[in-house]
């Protein structure tokens, strides 16, 4: 009886740490089994499934954007949750950086219009005259 308990709790044990251990650690997508996938947080047993499907079909993903492309459900922001949980193709996590830079450019011409406006308003209002009420402040000179 000590020996059946004994070994019951060996063995949760041992699943606790075969399990915490899918959590701790990256998952390639090209190299791992529909039990690793499905430890990734964000994928289920379907999307799991459709990933590898669609590696079986057409062989494994060359980057993170042909991952991206090619399953179906998988964009810009479910692909950087997936990185961030421990997924990466080819041993790679997703490039932060790129899609950092890539919104940063594209509100760049955003930015850049309304400080265009701006210099040359602030040009004109130093060719004005000053108020009168900056030029009464100063004291009056009397012959």
């Amino acid at each position: 009886m000590l020996k059946r308990v004994l070994l019951a709790t060996m063995t949760l044990v041992a699943t606790f740490v075969t399990s915490a251990a899918f959590a701790f650690t990256d998952v390639d997508v090209n190299k791992a089994d529909q039990a690793a996938l499905d430890g990734i947080k964000g994928l289920g047993p379907v999307k799991s499934k459709a990933i590898l499907n669609e590696r079986k079909k057409h062989g494994e993903f060359k980057d993170w954007a042909d991952f991206e492309s090619r399953v179906k459900g998988i964009g810009d922001k479910s692909a950087a949750k997936l990185s961030e949980a421990g997924l990466t193709v080819n041993g790679k996590a997703r490039a932060v950086a790129a899609s950092a830079s890539a919104s940063a450019a594209a509100s760049a011409p955003a930015a850049a219009k309304p400080a265009a406006p701006a210099a040359p308003a602030s040009s004109s209002a130093a060719s004005k005259p000053a108020p009168a009420s900056i030029s009464a402040s100063k004291p009056a000179t009397s012959k």
